[in-house]
């Protein structure tokens, strides 16, 4: 059962910056640092001035901050540096290759990329002529032995850059994925296309080896935390690279045959599973062969089998579905984690660079940067780290695909925007924050409101990453405990705000949060429910002009107590009561008036007597040709 939270209690603290002792009499002024990316490339994250908090409220769409309601805690943020992103930066001078490694995993001169998904052999991004896997032999011949087994492939470009990444960010998190088996393993006695042999000894044995490069690589200097034992299972597409169809049935015994082994042979190493898009893409149910299940909750499936107490969790990919699929997983297996570990900015033949650029940046910030990590993915990793001018190199597969850097035809490296909506996160979002509550106003469907996720990192910093979905300039305010700032960011806009640790000041508030409330409304107009679920991105709205007698009412399930109550009128600018009173009642029926006052912003908030009540109104009392929308209704104690 979800529990739904009214709203973002306030208890953030943050160190009180000045530049130099404040006189006794004089409060010091908190600050945030505020770096931001725009679409024109104008600023890339470019350091702006700080902004100051001040004490009291602001009539503006106000993000509320609450440090005391925590969600995940974050591994990290990346992509992967494929044998092709290998290839491109040793094409570079060591000086040059050096340069670029910083920019990408140094916390400090850099982004600090903080976590890396590598293929386990080969995939399409391979500059090799020919796909391979650790233990290739001659067609028609086995090792179940695996006495051919050799990562010497790897040795020559991608471990030297791996343990160069670990050196400069030693919290670096490292992932294996599988495009394939090898061939012997397989019906198709091929790379491309096919399942595993339905054999326990083929099982066994690709446990096998899965563990021994588990192990080789620990002895190359790269210990590999997460592993998954197939990339996409259900992808039955021939692009030309290696790919394994996987049903449940066999990723389930692979995972039960790996999960003993690699427990006694790599303890630290987690199995995730699935490792596919949030709903599996009508290409994938379209190639299912006849009499075969499509398997449309595989992730669900795999969890409830015996496979799934070996699983940490649940990778997903961005090519099909949206992010809150990933929610909707939690809700049913809370106790396990969700990763999202692929998506590949593209592009059409014809985009322009500007195109491409405003493109990948606005798509990628409302749906992955924040997308996903409000739907409990506990990782964001792009695909390729690096690329060239072509999109290369590759061998089959994508040929419009993006990376974080690209490398020109004049030898330079360019920035793409991947980079820096990943930079958004992980140079300022360091491994082990736990993501906070916030209020966030804009959908990955895109509706143009202003977004944001929030994060306490491990040294008591707060880190606030905020888009402007809409094209034009958007004004918003930042809420914490009784202090808040202002700001505006161009349209499609990227921002990181960070504030220390300190105090505010402010006394502790509590958020309620209860079981199922529902609500109903005088006109029902838009959707009532929408305002007592905790997503500040949906409303009620009256659906007509405001008038004297108008009310919201929320059935709360119990009685509560509490001392103040928010009426947040999110981003829908000018839908605010004009005039209002709060009232309550223990049984539906006998009401007390609570407070009444004016509105004259997007967010209210009304702090009462100690009240115990279960049932809620706020009832307009005042006139506007605006509608009246409430998208969240908070109580704090």
């Amino acid at each position: 059962m979800r529990r739904r939270a009214f709203g973002a209690a306030v208890t953030a603290a943050v160190l009180l910056l000045s530049a130099g002792p404040a006189p006794a009499h004089r409060e010091r002024v908190p600050q945030a640092r505020v770096w931001v990316t725009t679409p024109d490339r104008a600023e890339q994250l470019h350091e702006r001035a700080p902004v100051s908090f001040t004490r009291g409220g602001s009539d503006l769409t106000t993000i509320t901050v609450d440090p005391g309601t925590r969600y995940q805690r974050m591994d990290g943020f990346g992509a992967s540096l494929t044998d092709s992103a290998a290839s491109v930066l040793y094409r570079l001078d060591p000086a040059a290759r050096d340069a670029a490694m910083r920019s990408l995993f140094d916390p400090r001169q850099g982004i600090g990329v903080s976590f890396l998904r590598q293929p386990v052999g080969s995939s399409d991004f391979t500059a090799a002529p020919q796909h391979y896997t650790y233990d290739d032999v001659p067609a028609g011949r086995t090792d179940f032995a695996l006495r051919h087994f050799s990562i010497a492939h790897d040795e020559a470009q991608i471990l030297p850059l791996l343990r160069r990444a670990r050196q400069l960010n030693p919290q670096l998190t490292i992932m294996g994925t599988p495009w394939s088996p090898p061939a012997w393993m397989k019906t198709s006695d091929s790379l491309m296309g096919g399942h595993l042999k339905d054999d326990p000894a083929i099982y066994d044995a690709y446990a096998r080896y899965l563990v021994k490069y588990v192990q080789a690589y620990a002895r190359a200097g790269v210990p590999i935390d997460y592993l998954t034992v197939q990339n996409e299972p259900q992808n039955r597409h021939d692009g030309g690279y290696p790919g394994t169809a996987m049903p449940v049935p066999q990723e389930a015994k692979v995972i039960e045959a790996l999960g003993p082994l690699l427990r006694r042979a790599s303890p630290r190493t987690k199995i995730l599973g699935y490792d596919h898009n949030w709903t599996t893409h009508p290409g994938d149910v379209a190639t299912t062969p006849p009499g075969e299940d499509p398997e449309t909750d595989y992730p669900y499936r795999l969890l409830a089998s015996p496979a799934g107490k070996w699983l940490a969790g649940t990778a997903y990919h961005c090519y099909s579905g949206d992010p809150g699929d990933m929610s909707k997983l939690h809700e049913a297996y809370p106790g396990k984690g969700i990763w999202f570990t692929e998506c590949s900015g593209s592009h059409g033949e014809n985009d322009t660079p500007e195109q491409i650029f405003r493109g990948t940046l606005t798509w990628h910030a409302r749906t992955l940067a924040v997308g996903t990590t409000r739907n409990w993915a506990k990782s964001v990793i792009n695909w390729n780290i690096a690329l060239d001018s072509t999109g290369g190199p590759h061998l089959g597969g994508c040929g419009t695909c993006t990376g974080l850097l690209t490398l020109q035809a004049d030898g330079s490296v360019t920035r793409d925007a991947e980079y820096f909506t990943i930079g958004h996160l992980a140079k300022f979002v360091r491994p082990g924050a736990v993501r906070i509550a916030s209020t966030s106003f804009g959908t990955v469907g895109w509706n143009g409101q202003i977004m944001d996720v929030a994060f306490r990192n491990p040294d008591g910093s707060t880190a606030l990453v905020v888009h402007n979905e809409n094209d034009n300039p958007r004004s918003f305010a930042v809420a914490v405990g009784d202090h808040t700032f202002e700001y505006e960011l161009p349209g499609g806009a990227l921002a990181t705000f960070v504030w220390p640790r300190g105090s505010f000041g402010s006394g502790a508030e509590r958020l309620i949060t209860v079981d199922d409330a529902t609500a109903t409304a005088s006109p029902a107009g838009e959707n009532p429910a929408a305002a007592v679920d905790g997503d500040a991105s949906t409303r009620w709205s009256s659906g007509a002009a405001q008038q004297p007698g108008q009310y919201l009412q929320a059935d709360l399930g119990t009685p509560q107590w509490f001392r103040k109550v928010a009426i947040d009128s999110g981003d829908n600018l000018g839908d605010y009561a004009r005039a209002w009173t709060l009232s309550a009642s223990t049984d539906g029926t006998h009401w007390r008036t609570l407070a009444e006052g004016t509105g004259t912003g997007q967010l209210t908030t009304v702090g009462v007597p100690l009240t115990r009540a279960r049932y809620l109104r706020v009832t307009n009392t005042g006139t506007s040709g605006n509608w009246w929308s409430i998208a969240d209704l908070r109580l704090y104690r």
